[in-house]
C-alpha cells in the first residue's frame, strides 16, 4: 500500500524535535537517543542512536528500544502532519522483529497509510547496518484528539 503522499507536513523535523524536547523531555534526558531526521509528504524518518543502554546481553539492541523507535515514528508523523497536539496517543502498535541490530544509528522510515480526523494509521520499516537491512517492521494507529477552542497544543 503506498503512503498517503498528498499530505503536506505542517512541521519540519527540527520543529518536531523542539516540540518533543518541550513536551516529552524524559525521552532523551541528557543525550539525544531518539530524533526526527526528516519530515516529508506523507511520512518521516526517525533515528535511534543506539548506545550501551539500549543493548541486551549479547550486544543486541533490545526489543523495547526498537518498539520505542516505532512508536516515536508514529508520533513524529502525527505531530508533523495532523498538527502539534502533544496529546495524540498510540492506540495500537504491532511489531515484527527480523534480524538483530548492534549499537549505532538505526533508522525508521515511516509512512502514513491513512490520516483522518481522529485516527492516523502508519507503518515503519526499521533498518540498520551498512546494507540497511530491515531489522523490524511495525504498523500502528494513533488517536488524534478533537480540536479544542482556546486550548494550548503543548
Amino acid at each position: 500500500m503506498p503512503a498517503q503522499t498528498n499530505l503536506m507536513p505542517v512541521l519540519t523535523a527540527a520543529q518536531v524535535n523542539v516540540l518533543m524536547e518541550t513536551v516529552y523531555p524524559q525521552l532523551n534526558e541528557q543525550f539525544k537517543y531518539f530524533e526526527a531526521i526528516d519530515v516529508f509528504r506523507g511520512g518521516c524518518t526517525v533515528r535511534l542512536n543506539a548506545a550501551d543502554r539500549h543493548l541486551r546481553p549479547g550486544g543486541t539492541v533490545s526489543g523495547p528500544s526498537l518498539f520505542t523507535l516505532a512508536d516515536i515514528g508514529g508520533y513524529v508523523c502525527v505531530l508533523s502532519h495532523a498538527g502539534p497536539d502533544a496529546l495524540s496517543v498510540t492506540t495500537n502498535l504491532n511489531i515484527n522483529f527480523m534480524r538483530k541490530a548492534e549499537a549505532g544509528p538505526i533508522d525508521g522510515h515511516c509512512r502514513i497509510l491513512k490520516l483522518g480526523k481522529s485516527l492516523m494509521v502508519f507503518d515503519i520499516d526499521i533498518v540498520a547496518g551498512p546494507e540497511g537491512h530491515t531489522i523490524a517492521h511495525a504498523t500502528g494507529t494513533y488517536s488524534i484528539p478533537p480540536k479544542r477552542n482556546g486550548d494550548v497544543v503543548k
